[in-house]
C-alpha cells in the first residue's frame, strides 16, 4: 500500500505535529510514505531521518497554480493507493483523481464543502462525525479516528533552568496563544492562586497582549513565557498541574498528553474537554470564561492529594484503553486498507 500525504501547514500547530507524528508511526510500521510538506516546517528533518520520502518542490512556490499543477504531476508519478489531506488547504490542492480514496482530515467543525476532492472523511471525536453527516457526507464515508498524544518517555524539565523554584506549584499550559485558548482567563484565575507559577508554552499572535495582562495583573514574578516547545512531556512531567482554558477546542490532544504523562487536568468545558473528561474522576471541568470557578478547580487540583491521585489513575486509564499510539496507529492503518480494498471491488 502505497500513501500520499498532504500537509500543507508550516507551523507546529496541534495538526501539524499530529500529522507529522501518524507519518512517523506509519513508517515504523513499513508503510511505504511519500509525504509533501515544506521543507522549511520544523519537523521536516524528522520525516526526512525516518526516510519518508519527501516532495517538498510542490510547495517550494507560494502560487496556488503552480503548487496544484506539481501535485498533479506527484501523484501521477507515486501512483499513490490512497491520498490522506491533513486539513482544508491540503484539500484545496488536490486534482481531480479517481484512482483511489482522498482522505479528508478533520479536527475541528470544518464545512465538507471545503474538501470537495475528497472521497472520505476523518473526524478526530464522534462530534465531529455527526458534524459531516449532518453537513451532507454519506454515513458509510465518515469515520471516527482519535489522536494520539506525543509524550515521550523523557525525564522531568529542569524547573531551575525554566527560573522556577524546585517546590512550587507550577500550572502548565501548552497552547497557541489565541483568543480562542482562555488563556487570559487562565491568567485572571492565577491571580486568586497564590504562590503558583504559570509556564505558557506556546507561540501566537496574542504574545504581547498576554504580557500586558500578566504587568497589569501583577503577575511579572508568576508567569514564563516558554515560546514553542518539542519536550511537552518533559514539561508535563515537571508541572503539579496542566490548565486547558480553551473557549473552543473540537478535542484538544493536550488532554490525552495530560493523561500519558500523570499530570492532572483542569479544562473549560468546550466541546472536545466536554465530550472525553469526567469531572472529579479523570480531571476537573469548568465553565468556559469562569475566572472564579477555574481559580477554585485549580486549587483543588494543586493542593487535593486523594482527588490529584484519583485523576492520574483513571486519566492513565482513560488513555491507556484507548488513546496509545499504538491502538490509533493500528486504527488508521486498518481503515486504509478497509478504504483500499473497498476501491479495488
Amino acid at each position: 500500500m502505497r500513501v500520499l500525504h498532504i500537509m500543507a501547514g508550516r507551523g507546529l500547530g496541534g495538526a501539524e505535529t499530529y500529522a507529522v507524528d501518524v507519518m512517523l508511526s506509519l513508517q515504523a510500521e513499513g508503510v511505504d510514505q511519500c509525504a509533501v510538506v515544506a521543507a522549511d516546517a520544523p519537523r521536516t528533518p524528522e520525516l526526512e531521518k525516518a526516510g519518508v520520502r519527501l516532495a517538498c518542490d510542490v510547495l517550494r512556490m507560494p502560487l496556488r497554480p503552480y503548487q496544484k499543477w506539481k501535485l498533479k504531476k506527484l501523484i501521477e508519478k507515486e501512483k499513490p493507493d490512497i491520498i490522506h489531506c491533513w486539513m482544508r488547504r491540503a484539500a484545496s490542492l488536490m486534482p481531480v483523481w479517481s484512482n483511489g480514496p482522498v482522505i479528508g482530515w478533520f479536527g475541528g467543525y470544518y464545512d465538507p464543502h471545503n474538501f470537495k476532492r475528497c472521497s472520505h472523511f476523518v473526524g478526530v471525536t464522534e462530534g465531529i462525525v455527526a458534524h459531516q453527516v449532518a453537513k451532507g457526507v454519506p454515513a458509510d464515508h465518515a469515520f471516527y479516528v482519535p489522536t494520539f498524544p506525543d509524550v515521550r518517555d523523557e525525564k522531568a524539565a529542569s524547573r531551575s533552568e525554566l527560573d522556577t523554584p524546585e517546590d512550587a506549584p507550577v500550572i502548565l499550559a501548552l497552547s497557541r496563544l489565541h483568543q480562542k485558548k482562555g488563556l487570559d482567563t487562565l491568567l485572571k484565575a492565577v491571580k486568586k492562586v497564590p504562590d503558583a507559577i504559570v509556564w505558557l508554552a506556546g507561540e501566537g499572535p496574542l504574545r504581547g497582549k498576554l504580557k500586558k495582562l500578566t504587568r497589569k495583573l501583577g503577575l511579572e514574578k508568576r508567569v514564563r513565557f516558554l515560546g514553542w516547545r518539542t519536550d511537552r512531556g518533559a514539561l508535563l512531567r515537571a508541572a503539579t498541574v496542566c490548565a486547558l482554558p480553551s473557549r473552543y477546542e473540537p478535542f484538544g490532544t493536550v488532554i490525552l498528553e495530560a493523561w500519558a504523562a500523570g499530570t492532572p487536568l483542569v479544562a473549560a468545558q468546550s466541546a472536545g474537554p466536554a465530550a472525553h473528561v469526567t469531572d472529579g474522576q479523570n480531571g476537573l471541568l469548568v465553565p468556559i470564561d469562569d475566572v472564579a470557578a477555574l481559580a477554585t478547580a485549580l486549587q483543588k487540583a494543586l493542593h487535593d492529594e486523594d482527588l490529584r491521585r484519583q485523576m492520574i489513575s483513571s486519566g492513565f486509564e482513560t488513555y491507556s484503553r484507548s488513546f496509545t499510539r499504538k491502538a490509533v496507529t493500528a486504527k488508521i492503518m486498518g481503515l486504509y486498507q478497509q478504504l483500499v480494498k473497498s476501491h479495488t471491488k
